[in-house]
């Protein structure tokens, strides 16, 4: 399975008999599947099948579906609602009697709203079935289409991912081989720093002192992070493989590389570890970015 990204356009249109219609969705990013219809009156009835159609095909996403439809060659009916033209006419006629004014033309009470009505050509319940279907039919391509559109931009921010996960490797496998992290280097930082407070004050005792610095020794060591920074690389690359609905389980990995890194920059005791925790940061912040897009 392939990544799909929750943001894509599709469009598809069709005829049928005297009918012209086009299907527009839209999609958007969302924490779940959100859907919104647009669907002309008469038409809500397509809304049961037209859901379960696109929950079969996507998990996530603000999806938008609007329907607009035409009749042709049919010409609409012109209706006199009788009953509002009476009211009209008996209240023009009471006026009369207490305003002086010029009597009500024809042109006049026809335009007031709701004296006049257009009718469309009403289907018949058979047409109206073969309409509906040749509409879902419709919506279908659509729908395809949309998910070819998500699936496409899908694999562009995989992509990129991918680059983001090869970048956070390599930052990890730097902190891996630092100078600053050998025997050595903690040794000789440790040494100094106890030299130096030892000449500062004679009251201080050298053995707690180097008790205290093989404890904060201790307590700066990466081992964990890296290995777990490691884990999660391997992690996030086996679910771009899959690919699939994947979205919030790389959210959750993104969270977790954010926090390794956090740590490996509070515990850095060194120029180059810091440096190196704070490109992480960069690139793991990069990477959450474009998992906001992943179905």
């Amino acid at each position: 399975m392939t990544l799909a990204s929750m943001t894509g356009f599709a469009r598809a249109s069709g005829v049928h008999g005297d009918l012209r219609w086009a299907w527009e969705l839209k999609s958007v990013n969302s924490k779940g599947l959100d859907l919104r219809f647009r669907l002309p009156p008469g038409r809500d009835v397509l809304e049961p099948a037209i859901r379960a159609s696109i929950a079969k095909a996507i998990s996530r996403g603000n999806v938008t579906v609007n329907l607009t439809v035409q009749r042709e060659g049919a010409a609409p009916q012109v209706r006199v609602n009788e009953e509002v033209l009476a009211a009209v006419i008996a209240t023009s006629r009471e006026l009369a009697k207490k305003i002086e004014a010029q009597p009500p033309t024809l042109d006049g009470i026809l335009g007031i709203k709701g004296v006049m009505e257009i009718i469309e050509t009403e289907e018949g319940e058979a047409a109206r079935e073969a309409a509906n279907a040749a509409l879902l039919k419709s919506f279908e391509t659509a729908l395809k289409a949309l998910v070819a559109a998500r699936g496409k931009e899908g694999d562009v921010i995989g992509g990129v991912l991918a680059e983001r996960i090869s970048e956070i490797e390599k930052l990890t496998k730097s902190a891996e081989t630092a100078p600053a992290r050998s025997v050595e280097a903690i040794r000789a930082r440790l040494a100094e720093q106890v030299k130096e407070l030892l000449a500062a004050s004679s009251a201080l005792d050298p053995e707690r002192l180097h008790q205290e610095a093989a404890l904060l020794a201790a307590k700066a060591d990466v081992r964990e992070e890296l290995d777990r920074l490691t884990a999660h690389v391997g992690a996030a690359r086996a679910l771009l493989k899959n690919g699939g609905s994947v979205g919030r389980k790389l959210d959750f990995l993104a969270q977790e590389f954010n926090r390794e890194a956090n740590t490996l920059c509070s515990k850095s005791n060194d120029v180059s570890m810091t440096a190196i925790g704070l490109e992480l940061k960069t690139a793991v912040d990069q990477f959450r970015e474009q998992v906001q897009n992943i179905e």
